[in-house]
């Protein structure tokens, strides 16, 4: 794409969990320049809870974005004060930026051609409220539903459901906790490893990982064990390290075969 006659320079911002994983490789001399909402080993937060609409009403750093955006002079912003607000602005994310930084020093209008009609002299923003990661969110959603039910029946039917989701929780970290040692237990010292970037070989083993462990054990489509989601860096910190991907996968049968957390 970067060597596309139709694309001169290119600016990304991304919002999930992990996120600096997708863009830490970003070469700094390819006109493209991005922003992830946290590094690539962090999760990313839900901020402003709508107690009647029961969720939470956006992510951090795309509320932190599009709140200053709205209120400021397009000619007179660049992708550098956008990240230097999320800085500033952002609570709970750590926001990183990639890439080539001779783009960030562009305005933003060179892209957004309309300064919004709220725009006055720049300005900050909103300053989020509400903040909670992305995986405890369900959580947070069930304790509100709780402390608001008055009918007794349909209370206890929550925390059932409470109580379960937090038993899943923990089963789910415990058994990737057990596969985890069982291949440092293999002589692998660097299991442990803080690196997360994956060449292209590397990812091809960490997805026959992430689809092995979601039919073997966790399904993540399935809602009560999407939290499953958020044990996944730790298979790509393993596949970084260059543990063998058949340990990993024996790894993971065994623990399916003998941990109480599947009894």
């Amino acid at each position: 794409m970067c060597c596309s006659p139709n694309v001169l320079q290119m600016v990304i911002f991304m919002e999930c969990c992990y996120s600096g994983s997708m863009l830490e490789n970003l070469p700094e001399n390819i006109s493209i320049y991005g922003v992830t909402a946290c590094p690539p080993d962090t999760e990313a937060y839900f901020c402003f809870f709508d107690g009647e609409r029961q969720t939470f009403l956006a992510a951090e750093m795309s509320a932190v974005w599009m709140s200053y955006t709205e209120v400021s002079v397009l000619d007179k912003i660049t992708f550098q004060d956008e990240f230097r607000n999320l800085q500033g602005q952002m609570k709970k994310s750590v926001p990183c930026e990639y890439g080539d930084k001779d783009v960030s020093m562009l305005t933003v209008s060179k892209f957004l051609k309309n300064s919004p009609a709220s725009a006055g002299d720049t300005k900050k923003g909103l300053s989020p409220t509400d903040l909670v990661s992305f995986y405890e969110a369900p959580f947070r959603i069930l304790e509100y539903q709780i402390e608001r039910e008055a009918d007794p029946v349909k209370n206890d039917a929550l925390k059932k459901k409470y109580d379960d989701l937090r038993k899943t929780k923990s089963n789910i970290e415990s058994a990737v906790e057990e596969m985890r040692k069982y291949c440092s237990a293999g002589g692998v010292e660097h299991a442990t490893t803080a690196t997360t970037s994956l060449n292209l070989n590397q990812l091809q083993h960490f997805k026959t990982v992430a689809e092995f462990f979601r039919t073997t054990c966790f399904n993540w489509h399935e809602s009560q064990f999407q939290y499953a989601l958020s044990q996944l860096n730790v298979f790509n910190k393993l596949c970084a390290a260059g543990v063998d991907t058949k340990g990993i996968l024996e790894a993971i049968k065994q623990v399916r075969r003998t941990s109480s957390v599947f009894e």
